[in-house]
């Protein structure tokens, strides 16, 4: 069901519900060179994609005592519990095994275009990867014909070969087509197919993923997240299951195609290609290239364009450029403190964190609007997300007494107000986690309902108020990794925002996004604000207007 809804979108996904994620910079600063970044990344991807389809990957564990549990002695002793019952094991000591079905989908997997839904397609017999650069597409294998890694140094020669080629940006670049409007581009993708391009079009769409040389650096984090996010347009393809992004300077981060996964298995793979590029990095920037004819294992695309997909092309370039305008993203880090401080005020940093955006919108905007955060339910069987709601009734009179009556309370009685939305704010996370949140077992009814009775679904979910909920305004996510710099992604409604933020010992950091309704400077300066007055109450300090 859940697949099937991202599926029905009918808008662009590069704009509507790609994300965007950064790498951290490479330690050693050496390294950071786009070539051999670009080689390490993709050779460390492959090595990743042989160990998961080897068995070999370890399971993912959610580890509610990981003093306990999150150690080598356990994970000795686990192997020896017969698996029929391992799970189950486990869990009695808390330890939580999540599904990893989501893997499968992580490569060689394409989102193909189709009136009114689209198809996902997982083609495992591609052994190529498909790189753009200036618009360009070229494909070359990174496994033998025995499934085996080729060579690092040949790699290195391929992608130096690419990056030494001098094509110029085509007149028509068939990229900006991913980003159009999905029944648009399944149109569009029928007349490719049907215009001599079968072969190419195979090539593109069976590739283990899309790895996107930019021919440019970025100057600051703003620049990076909207690379990432969506870029030129022309040098991406948003329909693979995530592209690998490496821009001149060697930034480095990657586009994900939301509808097959989230996060827990993107995060997983982002984790594990970091450590081993930057690890075990197989070149450097002094490495000999391999003594290979580039040029003819290298294969360069041609598409064949009449009139119509010219046209087609020109439209979803102007399209694009009309919704990059409209977006806009912008980072900051709160630097007065992180996960350690308010841990040892005994509050949530997560339940904070949502409160100081109650606050920010409510200081702004004055009002209380439907958010969104995503939750895992990786615990179950097949599980996606659910949806923390993170606006209550706790909140709001919290935000309230901050915003219009501060000077009524007690610094006293303000803490015991972030006291409160700290311990629902738990609540509602754990209920999410387990299974026991409503958005997702509404959406459940509702398209069991539709497929029983058509377009006269039950009056519940006509409902202004159902509604009223489902457009939300405030759409927010987390990620929990040292290696991972910035997550990115843009609202789903015109007037909403969109926030992916990283909690860290002695830090917060924020990317922050919105279309022209809303202004992203004004909203990140009342975060931050809000922020410090939730801060100096929990030190027992009085809060300023």
């Amino acid at each position: 069901m859940w697949i099937d809804a991202f599926l029905a979108l009918r808008d662009s996904i590069a704009f509507h519900s790609n994300a965007a994620l950064a790498f951290q910079a490479d330690p050693n600063p050496e390294q950071n060179d786009q070539l051999t970044r670009a080689t390490n990344l993709t050779i460390s991807a492959i090595r990743f994609l042989k160990t998961f389809r080897a068995g070999y990957l370890e399971p993912e564990v959610m580890h509610l005592y990981p003093e306990k549990t999150d150690n080598e002695q356990f994970k000795k002793l686990i192997q020896f519990i017969s698996p029929d019952i391992v799970c189950t094991a486990a869990s009695l000591v808390s330890a939580y095994p999540l599904d990893m079905s989501q893997f499968y989908r992580l490569f060689n997997t394409t989102r193909i275009p189709l009136n009114k839904k689209d198809d996902l397609v997982t083609n495992e017999s591609g052994m190529h990867i498909l790189v753009l650069r200036n618009g360009n597409f070229y494909v070359f294998n990174v496994l033998d014909g025995d499934g085996n890694i080729v060579k690092a140094s040949e790699i290195h020669a391929h992608l130096k070969y690419i990056l030494s080629n001098e094509s110029p940006t085509p007149e028509f670049p068939v990229g900006y087509l991913t980003s159009e409007n999905r029944n648009t581009w399944a149109k569009l993708r029928n007349e490719l197919l049907h215009n001599g391009n079968e072969e190419a079009m195979s090539l593109v769409e069976t590739a283990i993923f899309s790895l996107c040389l930019d021919d440019f650096s970025v100057t600051d984090t703003d620049q990076l997240v909207q690379t990432l996010h969506h870029g030129e347009g022309m040098n991406r393809w948003f329909d693979k299951s995530f592209n690998l992004i490496i821009t001149k300077d060697g930034s480095a981060g990657i586009n994900l195609e939301t509808s097959w996964g989230d996060g827990v298995a993107v995060i997983r793979f982002m984790n594990e290609v970091f450590k081993d590029s930057t690890q075990e990095p197989l070149v450097t920037p002094h490495s000999q290239v391999a003594n290979v004819d580039s040029s003819h294992m290298v294969r360069k695309l041609d598409f064949h364009l009449n009139d119509t997909l010219k046209e087609g092309i020109s439209e979803a370039k102007e399209n694009f450029e009309a919704m990059r305008k409209s977006l806009t993203f912008q980072c900051f880090r709160f630097e007065k403190g992180g996960k350690a401080f308010l841990k040892r005020q005994k509050v949530s940093p997560d339940a904070m964190i949502q409160l100081s955006f109650q606050m920010a919108f409510l200081s702004l905007y004055g009002q209380t609007v439907p958010t969104y955060e995503a939750c895992s339910t990786g615990t179950f069987k097949h599980g996606r997300t659910e949806i923390i709601r993170p606006a209550s009734v706790y909140t709001k009179r919290c935000s309230e007494a901050f915003i219009r009556e501060a000077f009524r309370y007690k610094v006293r009685d303000l803490r015991n107000m972030l006291s409160d939305c700290s311990e629902y704010h738990i609540r509602l996370i754990r209920e999410a986690a387990m299974g026991q949140g409503f958005d997702r077992h509404l959406f459940a009814l509702r398209f069991l309902a539709a497929s029983k009775t058509g377009p006269m679904i039950p009056d519940f979910f006509q409902d202004p108020a159902y509604s009223y909920l489902n457009e939300n305004i405030l759409l927010t996510n987390t990620l929990s990794s040292p290696l991972v710099a910035n997550i990115a992604f843009a609202p789903v409604v015109s007037d909403g925002i969109a926030v992916g933020y990283s909690v860290h010992q002695d830090y917060l950091k924020f990317t922050v996004s919105s279309h022209c309704g809303r202004n992203v400077g004004e909203f990140n300066q009342g975060v931050t604000k809000c922020l410090e007055n939730i801060f100096s109450v929990l030190e027992g300090r009085p809060i300023h207007s």
